[in-house]
This record gives structure tokens, sequence and C-alpha cells, in this order.
């Protein structure tokens, strides 16, 4: 490990430090002390640089400290390979505030790729989360894994063979997920009981469903809403469902565009939706039973509009597909709704000129008091939420 003084400010603090510090790693034997090394060593306003190469790893690394950043040379230059992980965890875990992660690859990790946890303020740049032996149910769930922060941006990133989501965003507020590209996950991107989310400018393809919007019962925070979903690609994504059983997304058909489930204020427009077996669009209730009095299982002020929609439902991949196929002249209709809820006041507008299937399914017996609520298409249109706006030191550190 190399340190270089560099005088600068530490990209958020509130009060510059004199003198931050470039701790540079390089490949070769020992890397995995020499990193995990320079992580622990590295105070508030360094740099971890980790240099060109790939560095064979056997276990997780941590970083606990704030306003670090930990830069590599890029994504396909600077290469973490977990192949050789003997624990279970994920390739980084980051639990502390004003962390930016650029230019450099995870692989293989047995668990999570990278995992940041109550960490606020933190920013994803150019980062690559690989499975390179292609979608297993063996592999780590998320790839991109950021849960119970507020402030996160992720820009840029690629991530493929996640044996549950891609980029997986959980628990938290203030997202911006953009300009990253995810294929062969099980999800490529979701976003999980969080609120105020701009998921835009992405490619998902050749996931089991490009981009999933969810709300779970039983979790530290619920009542997910005021999402965006808009300006993406989802087209193709046809990938075999490889989620370990007994996980929520082990449930998403093969051919799933873009999934709403139980959220509020979700806002889905502008995206290009094509080859999908199943659906480019389904909208659906919470189908399990649950113990959570707070939870309301069903999708409320959902508006799907302004998108574009190429081919769909080809070969649903559901029970009675091919009889859906059948009775619509062999392509079910692009928008799904699964029916739950009493039609007669506010719930989902849906604009598409496209056909919207009602499936006219029952919920799954609640064993909480939450009332149904209530859905109608083309009701008056709930207002789109605000875009989401980051602290411009963040916006600066992804340029």
């Amino acid at each position: 490990m190399i340190r270089t003084a560099v005088a600068a400010a530490a990209l958020f603090a509130l009060v510059p430090l004199a003198q931050a510090e470039t701790l540079t790693v390089s490949a070769g034997p020992d890397a995995q002390e020499r990193l995990q090394e320079a992580l622990l060593d590295a105070q508030p306003g360094d740099t971890v640089a980790i240099g060109p190469g790939r560095f064979d790893l056997t276990d997780g690394l941590s970083l606990d400290v704030d306003r670090v950043t930990v830069r590599g040379a890029g994504p396909d230059q600077t290469i973490l390979s977990f192949k050789g992980q003997l624990g279970a965890g994920e390739g980084l875990l980051v639990t502390s505030d004003d962390v930016v992660l650029r230019g450099f690859a995870v692989e293989d990790s047995r668990g999570d790729g990278i995992k940041s946890k109550g960490a606020n303020r933190i920013v994803y740049k150019d980062i690559r989360v690989e499975w390179t032996g292609g979608p297993k149910g063996t592999n780590g769930a998320y790839g991109v894994y950021p849960v119970s922060s507020s402030a996160i941006l992720i820009d840029g990133v690629t991530v493929k063979g996640a044996s549950d989501a891609g980029i997986y965003v959980g628990q938290s507020e203030r997202i911006i997920v953009r300009n990253s590209t995810v294929s062969q996950n099980v999800a490529g991107i979701e976003i999980e009981n969080s609120n105020q989310a701009d998921v835009y400018g992405n490619t998902a393809t050749a996931n089991t469903g490009g981009i999933l919007v969810f709300d779970l019962p039983n979790l530290p925070r619920m009542n997910g809403g005021g999402v965006r979903v808009y300006g993406n690609k989802v087209f193709a994504n046809d990938t075999p469902n490889f989620a370990p059983k007994g996980n929520i997304v082990a449930t998403v058909p093969r051919g799933t565009g873009i999934l709403v489930m139980a959220n509020d204020g979700v806002h889905v427009f502008d995206n290009d939706l094509s080859e999908h077996a199943t659906a480019n669009v389904i909208i659906m209730s919470y189908r399990q039973g649950y113990e959570d009095a707070n939870y309301n299982p069903y999708p409320r002020r959902v508006v799907i509009s302004g998108n574009r929609h190429g081919r769909a439902g080809f070969a649903p991949g559901v029970e009675g597909g091919d009889f859906l196929t059948a009775a619509f002249g062999g392509n079910a209709p692009p928008v799904w709704w699964d029916g739950t809820g009493a039609v007669d006041a506010l719930g989902l507008h849906v604009t598409d000129a496209v056909p919207v299937l009602s499936l006219g399914l029952a919920l799954a017996a609640p064993t909480s008091s939450a009332k149904p609520a209530k859905v109608e298409l083309n009701a008056p249109a709930a207002p789109r939420p605000a875009a989401v706006v980051l602290p411009p030191a963040m916006e600066a550190a992804a340029r």
C-alpha cells in the first residue's frame, strides 16, 4: 500500500480537511490483506486507489469510515475476484456515510456483490458486478444492494447473474438509478419498500423480470411509493426464473417487463417495452398471506402512460398461459392487472394505447384487518411525483 498526501477538501465534509491522502493498492501477492488494511486505515477525506489487474480475494472486504472514495482504474481494468472466497458474505460491505465507489468490478462473490447498509449519501459509479458462470441459483442474491439509507445514486452500473436482483434498493429514500445495464438476473432492478425513487435511462434485458417496484409486509419500513420509472429500454427479459425457492422474486413469471406490486404513487412512463413473453407491464397485489396490520397489499395510484409497446404476451409464463394466448389470437394484452380490489374509486390510471387485461383474481386471504384499496382503470391520474434531487456533491462525484 502506497500513501500519497494531497491537499484536498473532503468531498462531502462540512468543514474542509487540511490534508487528505491517497492510499494506493496494487495487484499481486497478499492483495486481501493489503486492500483490507487500506480500507481500515483510511481517514475521512481519503481515497483508496485500487490499481489495474485482478485481485484474488479469499474473504469479504469492509469499509466503515465516512467520506472515503474507493476508486479503481475502470470496471474492466480493476477486478476484485471472489471466486476463492471462503465465507458466505458479500464481496464489499459499506456501513459509513458519504462514500463514493467507482471504477472497479466485483466478480463471483459468495453472497451479495456490494452491500451498503445505513450508508447515507452513497454513490455507485461505473461499477460492474458479475457472476461469471452465468445465471445460477447458487449465485449471490444481489449485485448492488444499498439498504436502510437516504440519498443513493447508482449511475453507470452493470450487473449480471444475481439470483434475486441485479440492482436492489430497499427500505430507503431519495434514490436515483440511472444509465445502468442489468442482464441475466432474476430481477434486473428492484425498488422495494422505498420512497422517492427515480429509475431512468437504464437498459434491462435477458432477466426474468426487467424492473420491479415492490412493497412487502413485516419489514421495518413499509408504505413505499413516490417512484418514477421512465425513459428505460426494457426488452426481451426471457431468462428462466432461477431464484431459490421461497424468495418473493421466485414468483416473477419469465418474460415480465415492469412489475408494480402493492405500492403507492408509481408512475411508469416514456419507456420502450417489447418482446416479453408474459407482459410488458404487470400491476398486482401481494398475493400471499401476511400478519401485518399496517400493510396494504394493493397497488394504489399507479399511472401507466406514454410508453411504447412492442410484442408481448406470446407465451405467458403463468398457469393457463396457453389459454390466454389462444383467447386473444396468439398474443395476450401487453398490460396486465390482477383484478383485485373494488373497481369504483382511486387506483390505476392506464392510458397507453394498448389493451389492458384484468385477470379478475381474488386476493389471497390476509390475516390482518387491512382494508381493500379501490381500483379504477382510467380514473383521474394521481400527480406525478417530483424529481429526486440529491446533494450537488453527489452529482459532482459521479461526473
